[in-house]
């Protein structure tokens, strides 16, 4: 039953050369190390979940050991192959998985095993859907939750917008989800999402709850709602019912945004520069068992906002994946015959502050995207992948690159890369700006700031005209005539606004701030 020889024989390698982490053929029994002494039965089972069923376990406490048996090699390979680039943690210790060299568990006639038995039964009780419970009350966070398949999450601390697009990628690595609602009570911000089944609301609710979507805020608190179902009306940016496309949108706007277009091509990711095989929708868990949390990597994206699919094992969070916290993103499909870097600064500028933009000279469909951090990095390319921009739909990924270079003195450039570290007009340069609480996914509706008295309905208007956009709607703002509101005839129109008029000078000394509006007229 021991594994100690290959464990130990590996153990010293490993250390030096984590990339071979697995010298065994596969088996569906997996051999853990460096597991801490107080965990939990259950949160080593749960590295094990989001893969498929876990049949047996074996905790050897005193060696900070554990052998875990999956139901089918199937199973362990994908999950070794998600673990070995981003290593799984326990109590914020990392864990190292390996094949074992065993076929299958025999611990009948072993002692000490009640628990994990215990625990293994409570689990499988729960996935093999075998709860005739649904009609009892439920059971306060016990391990029955079979009841619903609507959440209700309450997101605290939200130093960042969290956006329903965020949610879906979030909670669509536990199953297939169908329809979300998101609303503001008692000045939080809450959603009811539902799935398709209990069970995905099940594991949902164990691995999320707690976690903080970015660094130290965005703080999830979930619980099964007492709805069975949800009934969407729109889909917008506020509600979406993912099996109806044809619903409208309730604004005026079309019903399904290139944002969901896009996701839809690679169902249970989204804006993923790494989504696999389209149509593949991993059931995958993240690299942390229930109610554990990756340690933070200062300035990267915290534990949840992993973009990432089995099928590759790479990962699109910074920090975790060959590059450090990467603040480069990686902009493809433009449209060469229109892009500037200075509109790629102007539009990435609405998400963080752009310090390098370079336009590919040899192929001029792609660009380099340097902002001030990885957090803004992440936040540009959720919020600008899949829109599109001068009749092209936009792809934003992360940079194998960690800088974007300047050209050498001499060298021919074009003037396609530019500097703007010390521009005026980064939206935010100072530390807790008001900017970063007005951040918001591309729109139609345009809010405008810093308008002179002197500029009329008809100025503005015409303005946005001549930048070939329709005006659809125009208002100013009751109490301050210096903001109004703008709705024009697409969101496209409406990125292509904002890159030609944001900072425009209206004289009187004062030029137009131009940003993406939450609302509609």
């Amino acid at each position: 039953m021991n594994n100690s020889t290959p464990a130990t024989a590996n153990g010293n390698d490993n250390k030096k050369f984590k990339g071979d982490r697995s010298p065994c053929s596969p088996s569906r029994v997996l051999h853990l190390r460096k597991i801490p002494n107080d965990v939990t039965e259950s949160e080593v089972i749960s590295l094990g979940l989001p893969f498929g069923k876990v049949t047996n376990l074996l905790m050897l406490k005193g060696k900070s050991q554990a052998f875990l048996e999956m139901a089918s090699e199937e199973a362990a390979v994908t999950m070794v192959n998600y673990y070995t680039p981003v290593t799984p943690h326990l109590r914020s210790q990392p864990v190292y998985i390996q094949y074992s060299n065993h076929r299958e568990l025999k611990t009948d006639n072993l002692p000490n095993q009640a628990r994990a038995q215990a625990a293994l039964q409570a689990v499988n009780a729960v996935q093999s859907g075998s709860l005739a419970l649904t009609g009892a009350p439920s059971t306060e966070g016990g391990l029955l939750p079979g009841q619903s398949s609507v959440l209700r999450i309450v997101v605290e601390n939200l130093f960042y917008p969290v956006t329903l697009e965020v949610l879906y990628q979030i909670f669509s690595k536990f199953g297939t989800v169908l329809k979300i609602i998101t609303f503001t009570k008692n000045n939080q911000f809450q959603a009811l999402l539902q799935y398709a089944d209990p069970m995905n609301a099940h594991y949902a609710k164990m691995a999320l709850d707690g976690q903080n979507i970015y660094n130290a805020c965005c703080t999830l608190r979930i619980d099964f709602s007492k709805l069975t179902s949800l009934n969407v009306k729109y889909n917008n940016d506020k509600s979406r019912d993912f099996t109806r496309l044809d619903l409208p949108s309730g604004d005026g706007q079309p019903s399904l945004d290139p944002t969901m277009a896009a996701t839809f091509g690679t169902p249970g990711i989204i804006s993923s520069p790494y989504a696999g095989a389209a149509g593949f929708a991993p059931a995958i868990g993240f690299p942390q068992a229930a109610g554990l949390s990756v340690p933070a990597v200062p300035g990267a994206l915290g534990p949840l906002a992993i973009t990432t699919s089995a099928v590759t094992g790479r990962m699109a969070i910074p920090g975790v994946a060959g590059v450090p916290g990467n603040s480069v993103l990686l902009v493809s499909n433009l449209n060469p015959d229109a892009v500037t870097p200075h509109g790629l600064f102007i539009l990435f500028g609405v998400y963080g502050d752009v310090h390098r933009v370079k336009i590919m000279f040899n192929k001029k469909e792609n660009a380099l995207v340097q902002m001030a951090d990885a957090t803004q990095a992440q936040l540009a390319m959720s919020h600008l992948n899949g829109q599109r921009l001068y009749g092209k739909m936009l792809r934003a990924t992360l940079s194998k690159h960690q800088t974007v270079q300047l050209p050498r003195e001499g060298q021919e450039d074009q003037g396609l890369t530019k500097d703007y570290s010390n521009s005026p007009l980064h939206r935010f340069k100072k530390p807790g700006s008001k900017n970063f609480q007005n951040i918001f996914p591309p729109s139609a509706t345009l809010h405008l700031s810093n308008i002179p008295p002197s500029v009329t309905v008809d100025d503005l208007k015409n303005l946005f005209a001549g930048t070939g956009c329709t005006v659809k709607a125009f208002k100013f703002f009751q109490k301050d005539r210096k903001m109004a509101l703008i709705q024009l005839g697409s969101v496209e129109e409406a990125i292509q606004a904002l890159i030609e008029l944001h900072n425009h000078d209206l004289g009187e000394n004062h030029h137009l701030r131009v940003s993406f509006s939450k609302s509609t007229i």
